[in-house]
């Protein structure tokens, strides 16, 4: 696979502009195509583009000439619009940018999946948990607009990975993922005890498995999926080595997730497995809450 130049979408937002810096850093061109003004001052090239509009995206992607896309402009959760503008933000956009990526005969595609998937966060059920560590065979059971898209999306990715000639798709399952000043804000000396955790902020409950990710990771795991060479497409959970508690994950299992089956825990593990992202795509992240 030869890479040159990467377009990524959503590149005025958090994740989005720390990719494109990234990329950069890494020597690859990049293009923001992005809706409404420019907002970073990283990428080689921007692109004003609506997400929603398959004849722009297309545009957008022949014009920059590029050679793969990493998707990252959608909304990025249910609590600001309503419920179809959500959906059709995270369904249609990925439509649109796998079907110019395939007609324009693009390398790699990277899709913004989400822990949410599970049906975790934004829903009034609990988060369904069979088994502990989750990884990427785990039931899905979404119910919210934001959720049900990352589902359609990821279903979106395996059916135009089955194409003849389809370009590498990797979705990335990512949780919260935090500036440094952030990470250090909702957990340096705060109380991760189990009693500090049941007035825990929403972000690192039950609901989405404490899981976390430093952004400099999100970037990194971005580039790995960019530059994979798996046929057809691939899920990835990208989260941190560990969870935002201070008690060990064993105990944390046994006093959240009761009901579900516990595999090998040790230490403050993540409750989420990672080996397959280091296993296929080389990947680990390399930064801690812990460390700040």
């Amino acid at each position: 696979m030869s890479l040159d130049t990467v377009a990524v979408t959503g590149g005025n937002g958090k994740i989005g502009e720390a990719i494109l810096a990234h990329l950069s850093d890494r020597g690859y061109r990049t293009v923001n195509v992005s809706r409404g003004e420019r907002r970073e001052e990283v990428a080689d090239e921007y692109r004003t583009t609506d997400l929603l509009d398959a004849g722009e995206v297309y545009g957008s992607f022949a014009v920059a000439d590029v050679d793969a896309v990493v998707h990252m402009g959608t909304i990025p959760g249910p609590t600001d619009h309503p419920g179809h503008v959500t959906y059709e933000s995270n369904a249609m956009s990925a439509y649109h940018v796998l079907e110019a990526a395939h007609e324009l005969d693009l390398e790699s595609v990277v899709l913004p999946s989400s822990i949410n998937v599970m049906g975790a966060a934004y829903q009034e059920a609990p988060t369904h948990v069979e088994y502990l560590p989750v990884d990427e065979a785990h039931p899905l059971t979404p119910r919210d607009p934001y959720a049900l898209g990352k589902e359609t999306t990821e279903s979106l990715g395996d059916g135009f990975g089955r194409l003849p000639d389809a370009p590498t798709v990797s979705s990335l399952r990512y949780p919260w993922v935090a500036t440094e000043d952030e990470l250090r804000e909702s957990f340096a000396g705060e109380d991760r005890t189990l009693d500090g955790l049941a007035d825990a902020w929403h972000h690192t409950t039950r609901s989405t498995l404490f899981s976390y990710l430093h952004i400099e990771d999100g970037a990194t795991i971005a580039r790995a999926a960019l530059e994979a060479d798996h046929d057809g497409h691939e899920a990835y959970w990208a989260v941190a080595a560990d969870t935002t508690a201070e008690v060990d994950s064993a105990t944390l299992a046994e006093e959240y997730y009761p009901d579900a089956e516990h595999g090998d825990l040790s230490g403050t593990e993540s409750l989420i497995s990672i080996d397959k992202a280091g296993e296929q795509l080389g990947w680990e992240p390399e930064h801690s809450w812990r460390d700040l």
